[in-house]
């Protein structure tokens, strides 16, 4: 039995999760982490300090915000537990710190823990490879109106696996196009667009064209239980794996997106 210590337990990733072990087998809930004015009052298993909870073998799942994902993967270093991190936007310092911890412990670190979005970037990379160049690429995301980031961190991470697939080739992303004669589109541009509104939980997609043609992948997240169910094929990952920083396309390899 995997013991999880969960930390960012009241958002809405944290609730997803717990909703996720509910119908899974060989996971328990050890302790919930959150801001002491997060969790229910008087409710059993929460704190807000996962330093009195968490030990040896236990495996650390937060969607948190950077600082506390920072401080997370130290704690977990000292205290020899995996760590599950799917928090983005951390600065050079913080990201230091994880990257630090992943050489004592098994870190999983995805800006999106979605199995299929794990597939999306595979797919995107052997469609670039088989294409000619001068296809060019777009990148529309679609998220609910609170998100705070824009563009997302999965759409980050499709561009940075289009840019390399296009290698000396790519030119700089072009988030947005502008307003009034922007003028044509450059050679090799990787467009980047983000749309906010509703309550989308998640929709990505990668436009491909050419002459007289053109290819598109795309990914929709109905729940958000697609995340949790891919952030607990992570946790079970890592708690067998050997110390390093691992990502969701490490998991499935490992044959980890199977129950």
């Amino acid at each position: 039995m995997i013991q999880l210590v969960l930390v960012g337990a009241a958002g809405r990733m944290g609730r997803a999760v717990e909703q996720a072990v509910a119908g899974s087998s060989g996971f328990v809930i050890k302790a919930r982490v959150d801001r002491a004015a997060n969790p229910p009052a008087g409710a059993a298993g929460w704190t807000a300090d996962a330093a009195a909870v968490l030990g040896a073998g236990d495996v650390a799942v937060e969607f948190s915000d950077p600082a506390a994902c920072a401080a997370l993967a130290t704690l977990c270093a000292e205290r020899g537990a995996g760590l599950v991190s799917g928090t983005t936007g951390l600065d050079p310092a913080q990201d230091e710190m994880v990257r630090s911890a992943a050489r004592r412990v098994a870190v999983v670190r995805g800006a999106n823990f979605s199995l299929g979005v794990a597939v999306l970037r595979r797919a995107l990379r052997t469609a670039l490879a088989a294409l000619p160049p001068g296809w060019d690429v777009e990148i529309v995301e679609r998220h609910h109106r609170l998100k705070a980031d824009s563009p997302s961190g999965t759409a980050l991470a499709l561009t940075a696996d289009a840019a390399a697939c296009r290698g000396a080739e790519s030119g700089a992303p072009c988030f947005g196009r502008g307003q009034g004669r922007t003028g044509p589109r450059a050679a090799g541009e990787i467009g980047v667009h983000s749309v906010r509104g509703g309550t989308w939980v998640g929709d990505h997609t990668v436009l491909l064209a050419g002459e007289g043609e053109w290819l598109e992948l795309r990914h929709v997240a109905q729940d958000r239980l697609a995340f949790a169910h891919g952030a607990l094929a992570a946790a079970r990952f890592v708690a067998g794996a050997a110390p390093g920083l691992y990502t969701l396309e490490d998991v499935l390899a490992a044959g980890g997106g199977h129950p």
